[in-house]
């Protein structure tokens, strides 16, 4: 089927897609994916392993080009959920824990989009404000805000649309930044011998850059959900993974350049230098790229909005007025804390990728082994639309559990500001919490899922 007009507002909100509203193919995928991680924030991310963890250009680039090849694999893993099941990832995820169960990850993810909200549109309002001084922050973050929820309102293919030719022209303007960077704006003379290698530092950058892809997980499903259901899963996989991969390495790569350039000074004027004489189109364009990416955030958090409220609506669908309000809601909300939290941006921003850490992994674990290798992609999609969670009931404990296990496996391996595991010490400030629970947490969730569901009658025993 043709896509409908970009133009049309979407009307479908967390019920299943009908196949005869399906379209698009895994081409989508990779623009989405490529366009919406070039942005600043992304940049930034990339220049923390220089910066945070002092690694030099080398060592960096290898730590963060690593990081996004291994952490997407796990988000791209969720791509052909959406063809096959039609809904979006949050309510799918009541299949694995139960329509109460999922709360707390649903609720968890909401405060994720919320946060990326806020990061983006603070780091574009800086952006601005840097290269156009009569523009205030507040002003920059006012006005990324307003671009970003008038897509988020379009829905589905406007978001789609826009990542499209936002993937070419963002594109070609990080090719003018590394040519004015390295060519024009010059590099300092100690530019290949900066920073220091540590293993504890290569792994916190590498867990750094794989979390950044991986934290897209909860987002997949929602941008594959109208997929013809013959899509396939190398297709969606593939067209996932190097959109993903690829445009998160290119602008990372960057931030570690400009953070060696910078060392402790402010990495938004250092990024407005790098672009040189292109700094006014570039800002721009990058400012078209941040609200492309605010989006997506603003679309996703609303249908998980929508999926933690429809859990206490017994025989409640969600339809376009309580999607729209949410937006305004959601974007109210990153608004204010973008605002009042941007002088501490930083600081924050990294609490905040490391407690996604903590709690999206043994989410991802869970979700992935259940539709892969429990029920082999087989689940009752009416249930996940009913706020009893149909045949999935409100609990389903082996998820729950294996979530609460694989959170405490992850403490003693914990390594932030706030508190640091007896092993992460032990191996010198590494954190390795993430790769730890996936290890444990897959095949133990496996195991009780198979031998229980052997005697359920939600999936025959095979």
């Amino acid at each position: 089927m043709d896509s409908p007009h970009i133009t049309a507002i979407e009307h479908d909100t967390i019920q299943p897609i009908p196949l005869e509203k399906r379209h698009g193919s895994f081409s989508y995928l990779f623009t989405i994916w490529f366009g919406c991680n070039m942005n600043v924030l992304t940049v930034v991310t990339g220049a923390l392993a220089s910066t945070l963890f002092g690694l030099g250009f080398v060592s960096g680039c290898v730590a963060v080009i690593l990081g996004n090849l291994v952490g997407t694999i796990f988000m791209a893993l969720h791509a052909a959920q959406g063809p096959q099941l039609g809904v979006p990832q949050m309510i799918q995820t009541r299949g694995q824990f139960g329509a109460t169960g999922a709360l707390f990850v649903v609720f968890a993810v909401l405060l994720m989009y919320l946060g990326y909200i806020a990061s983006n549109i603070v780091l574009g309002g800086q952006s601005i404000h840097a290269e156009f001084s009569a523009i205030s922050i507040n002003d920059g973050i006012w006005l990324i805000g307003a671009i970003s929820v008038a897509a988020a309102i379009f829905g589905y293919d406007m978001i789609h649309e826009y990542s499209k030719y936002v993937s070419i022209v963002v594109g070609l303007a990080f090719v003018a930044m590394f040519i004015s960077l390295v060519g024009f704006e010059g590099l300092p003379k100690n530019f290949m011998t900066s920073g220091t290698f540590t293993w504890p530092n290569f792994i916190g950058a590498f867990s750094l850059a794989a979390l950044w892809t991986l934290s897209y997980a909860p987002y997949v499903s929602d941008y594959t959900r109208y997929m013809p259901e013959t899509t396939g899963v190398s297709p969606a996989f593939w067209g996932t993974y190097w959109g993903t991969s690829l445009g998160s390495s290119i602008p990372m790569v960057l931030g570690v350049m400009i953070g060696i350039v910078v060392g402790t000074g402010d990495l938004i004027a250092g990024f407005v230098h790098a672009a040189g004489g292109m700094a006014m189109p570039i800002i721009a364009i990058f400012t078209i790229s941040m609200a492309c990416s605010v989006a997506i955030n603003i679309y996703s958090c609303v249908l998980a909005a929508l999926t933690f409220v429809q859990s206490f609506v017994e025989g409640w669908i969600p339809q376009t007025r309580a999607r729209l309000i949410c937006n305004f809601v959601v974007i109210g909300i990153s608004i204010a804390v973008a605002i009042i939290g941007q002088a501490h941006f930083l600081t924050n921003y990294m609490n905040f990728l490391f407690v996604l850490l903590y709690v999206l992994v043994p989410w991802t674990a869970i979700n992935l082994v259940d539709y892969y290798l429990v029920r082999h992609g087989s689940y009752d999609v009416q249930s996940f639309i009913r706020a009893d969670g149909g045949v999935y009931g409100r609990f389903q404990w082996p998820a729950v559990a294996c979530y609460v296990l694989g959170f405490l496996i992850e403490v003693p391996f914990m390594s932030q500001e706030l508190y640091t595991g007896p092993i992460a010490k032990m191996l010198g400030g590494a954190d390795i919490s993430w790769i730890v629970c996936l290890v444990i947490i897959s095949p133990v969730y496996y195991f009780i899922s198979k031998s229980l569901m052997k005697e359920s009658a939600l999936v025959p025993a095979e």
